[in-house]
């Protein structure tokens, strides 16, 4: 399962300026001691998943805190974890008690061993490593035993400096260049042990007791809340990505829409950033073990100006990675709006013309909605300009594209189904008193009658799900791709300043839980998402990405239906067109493409050691590199682009080529041309005829 680690508290931990204040020093603060007892009243009391906080739950919350802290098992020795144990049953009096003690003491620790590995390290280093020797490194400890004692935890981190050396070494280091890079890296363990501040320890402390709860709540301090509103604010200048710290690295959660990371198509979902330069030619710094407000600083710059970045894919511990080049810039609002363009499809004598509508998230201008602009732009708006220009252009059917997106607005995502229904319910939200809004569209016009599919991938999240499963329980169009990421829950902010002493402004913010949302047939869409009516085989394993994927997730749940018409306009059947879309892919080489990269990704995700002999780590670095460019020069001679050499999956050109943005674009279209298929056979099929139903269903089964 993924370890959840609040995005924020880690952006905020990673920008404080360096402390001379030792480690030993660390103490909580009053205002952390009120600022728990807050915490635990406000969760007891209104968080949706009613939870107690008592014995059974203090030792959940030990065992996710040293998990936060040392979640390689790298760090601690089994001795340490038993005097840890001696918390088991008595953090959640603390907790209510304000008494910080305990999760003090305990980073205390966690600060010392640090010290003692970066010192052990940094003497290793010095001593010479025998590559003949076929031993293995296992980089994946998480689901380890704890190291039995000093001797153990030394046995670790000799392999862990050899794996380090050695894979510097196959990228062509000199020796004097490797010892100055790890030298670097271990010292900046020892240093950011230093810079540990009070409220660094309470907000781990009590992330930890939060996301023992559910893993989209979560407290942030003061001074994440102003770093995480800064950070927002200048990433309209920079590369566009969201960054968290995982470990040792920087890892890219997401690309912003309109963003160069998005636009240039060369990042992935956890892609670790391990090196920044700057400018075309400048060093590449290594970055594994910074404080990522360090990275941010490094990566983030004036417009215009070019920053490189080597990306290591996740799983992929033996490779050494892509040089990205971006061109900084702010991001493009205008790339967020929905686009159109139209697909011909053919069959036979006859063909199919397709329109796309392109949704990246659900926006709407507020401010400009409030102002009464008669211009202001929206999903819906700009959505219904577009269906009009395409019906115009006479088209056959349409695809809404929502790959991607990863929500945003839910009026947006409510008025958008209403472009498609007449009127009804679109969403049930339930809030913790177990009190329902049904969320209806009340527009009785349609401004598109044709048959529609939605494409949907494992990254269309919360809005994207409530348009797609009202779509699909009305019966107005047909769902493909791949399962939605399965978001189903509403947080909302509450600041603990209110509630502090008169002027005091040191207690943070607590996002909390405090609904979910039902489709209008009483499922959830939280936890498993949206299944499509025609499933793709490119999908990622719902264990590794997505809602399922996370620890304390909320499960899935059923409440009584809405009462809505249902448009019988989608065929019960599907093995027809399920049995031609299977037979197309079989062929299609971006299908094969797309099949085998996912494959390989798989594949390396399930890996957790390494070999540390050098002939054969080289050879298998080879034959990784040599796989994976077969794959991409099949597909790229398929759409007429010559191939890619060897060196060309390790660096990138400044400005990419002609055939790089061809080759981009077709990625980004080989699940939507075969949504736009689907549905032409949809179209060129026997009509299944209009049929309009009441559903006045009464499911009397309860939440699982």
């Amino acid at each position: 399962m993924i370890r959840n680690i609040t995005l924020i508290t880690l952006l905020a931990c990673a920008t404080l300026p360096f402390s001379a204040v030792s480690a030993q020093l660390l103490a909580p603060a009053p205002e952390h001691s009120f600022s728990a007892v807050l915490v635990a009243k406000f969760i007891t009391q209104f968080h949706y998943k009613k939870n107690k906080l008592d014995d059974a739950q203090s030792k959940i919350i030990l065992n996710e805190y040293i998990d936060i802290l040392d979640p390689n098992r790298n760090i601690f020795t089994q001795k340490d974890i038993e005097k840890f144990n001696l918390y088991n049953s008595i953090l959640d009096d603390a907790i209510r008690d304000g008494n910080l003690s305990p999760a003090f003491s305990i980073y205390r620790k966690y600060n010392q061993r640090r010290i003692e590995r970066a010192d052990f390290a940094l003497q290793r280093l010095t001593q010479a490593f025998d590559f003949t020797i076929d031993e293995q490194y296992l980089f994946d400890r998480s689901e380890s035993a704890w190291p039995k004692d000093k001797k153990a935890l030394n046995e670790i981190w000799r392999k862990r400096v050899k794996n380090d050396m050695l894979t510097l070494i196959l990228s062509k280091k000199s020796d004097e260049e490797i010892q100055k890079r790890l030298g670097k890296r271990y010292e900046r363990i020892k240093t950011r042990s230093k810079q540990v501040k009070p409220e660094d320890v309470y907000e781990a402390f009590i992330n930890a007791y939060l996301v023992t709860i559910e893993p989209h709540t979560a407290y942030f301090s003061p001074r994440t809340s102003e770093n995480f509103n800064i950070n927002m604010r200048l990433s309209l200048e920079g590369i566009g990505a969201v960054l968290q710290t995982v470990g040792d690295y920087t890892v890219v959660k997401k690309t912003i829409p309109g963003g160069p990371a998005e636009m240039s198509g060369q990042f992935q979902s956890e892609d670790r950033i391990t090196s920044v330069g700057q400018g075309i030619d400048g060093k590449m710094e290594d970055v594994v073990g910074w404080r990522i407000g360090d990275v941010v600083a490094l990566i983030r710059g004036p417009k215009n100006t070019v920053v490189r970045l080597q990306l290591l894919p996740k799983g992929s511990e033996d490779s050494p990675g892509k040089i990205v080049t971006i061109t900084r810039d702010k991001i493009k609002l205008e790339e967020q709006h929905a686009k159109k363009s139209i697909i011909e499809v053919p069959d036979g004598n006859r063909t199919s013309r397709i329109g796309v509508i392109t949704i990246p998230t659900f926006y709407m201008d507020f401010e400009g909605a409030r102002r009464g602009d008669k211009d202001y732009v929206s999903t819906t708006r700009d959505t219904r300009k577009l269906l009009k220009e395409l019906q115009a252009e006479k088209i056959d059917g349409l695809v809404i594209n929502l790959a991607d997106n990863g929500g945003g607005s839910l009026p947006e995502a409510i008025s958008l189904t209403g472009l498609f229904i007449e009127s009804g319910p679109v969403v049930q939200v339930r809030d913790s008193e177990n009190k329902l809004d049904i969320n209806e569209d009340t527009d009785d016009g349609i401004a598109y009658r044709g048959p529609i599919t939605v494409l949907v991938n494992r990254y269309s999240a919360s809005a994207s799900e409530i348009f797609a499963g009202a779509m699909q329980d009305y019966g107005r169009a047909t769902i493909v791709g791949e399962t939605t990421y399965g978001k189903g829950t509403v947080q909302q902010v509450l600041d603990l300043n209110r509630h502090a002493p008169r002027n005091s402004a040191t207690l943070g913010q607590l996002k909390l839980t405090m609904a979910q949302f039902f489709r209008i047939n009483g499922d959830s869409t939280q936890n498993r998402g949206v299944i499509p009516d025609i499933k793709f085989p490119t999908a990622e394993s719902s264990s590794e990405l997505g809602e399922s994927a996370l620890d304390n997730a909320l499960p899935w749940a059923r409440i009584k239906a809405a009462n809505y018409k249902p448009y019988d306009l989608i065929r019960d059947d599907l093995s027809t067109i399920q049995a031609r879309h299977l037979a197309r892919i079989k062929i299609d080489e971006g299908f094969q493409y797309l099949q085998t990269q996912a494959e390989a990704r798989k594949k390396a995700l399930t890996k957790t050691s390494i070999t540390l002999l050098k002939t054969t780590r080289k050879a298998e670095r080879e034959k990784q590199r040599s796989e994976s460019l077969i794959r991409l020069n099949k597909f790229r001679t398929s759409i007429g682009l010559s191939p890619n050499k060897m060196s060309d999956l390790e660096n990138d050109r400044e400005v990419a080529s002609a055939e790089d943005e061809k080759f981009l674009d077709e990625v980004k279209n080989i699940r939507v041309k075969e949504a736009a298929a689907i549905l032409a056979d949809l179209i060129t099929q026997p009509d299944p005829g209009v049929k309009v139903t009441q559903n006045n269903a009464q499911d009397s089964s309860q939440d699982n």
